[in-house]
């Protein structure tokens, strides 16, 4: 899951994906980065966790860090929040870019249109609320797909 700063929407879309992987009796690796990093080492906005934790979902143990390069070679899908984080992660990673797993997470409810998730960051507490709802309906999704997935290879 990656956003800009790594401590609004990103930290909350690892948060509730973890929960429902938890859920479902799944073994992924989930993780959240931002772009830039103005808030490496900073816990997520308050307004996330608190919007979180209305949702039973605590986020406050995470730590923003700084998407880099190798996340292409940790991971097998990389969720962005907005398309121009795919335009920083492209620039960061440069000849380690692959597109064959970035997607933006909105594609997951929306296929192929490219919704971004607005960043809440400086507006107040409804903004937080509904990155949660688009985030939520995205994590489900995935997890939704992922066991058709499942389902069609057994």
């Amino acid at each position: 899951m990656v956003c800009l700063g790594n401590i609004c929407r990103s930290p909350l879309a690892e948060g509730i994906l973890q929960h429902k992987v938890s859920e479902a009796g799944m073994n992924w690796i989930i993780d959240s980065a931002g772009t830039n990093g103005y808030h490496v080492g900073e816990a997520p906005h308050h307004l996330s966790q608190k919007v979180g934790r209305m949702h039973g979902i605590d986020i406050s143990q995470l730590r923003a860090r700084k998407f880099v390069a190798e996340d292409f070679e940790r991971y097998d899908k990389i969720y962005a929040m907005a398309e121009d984080v795919i335009d920083d992660m492209r620039q960061i990673a440069r000849n380690k870019f692959d597109d064959r797993k970035v997607e933006l997470i909105m594609n997951e409810v929306f296929p192929g249109q490219n919704i971004d998730v607005p960043d809440p960051w400086y507006g107040p507490e409804p903004g937080y609320h509904h990155v949660y709802n688009m985030l939520d309906e995205a994590c489900e999704k995935i997890i939704e797909h992922a066991k058709t997935k499942t389902q069609k290879t057994i």
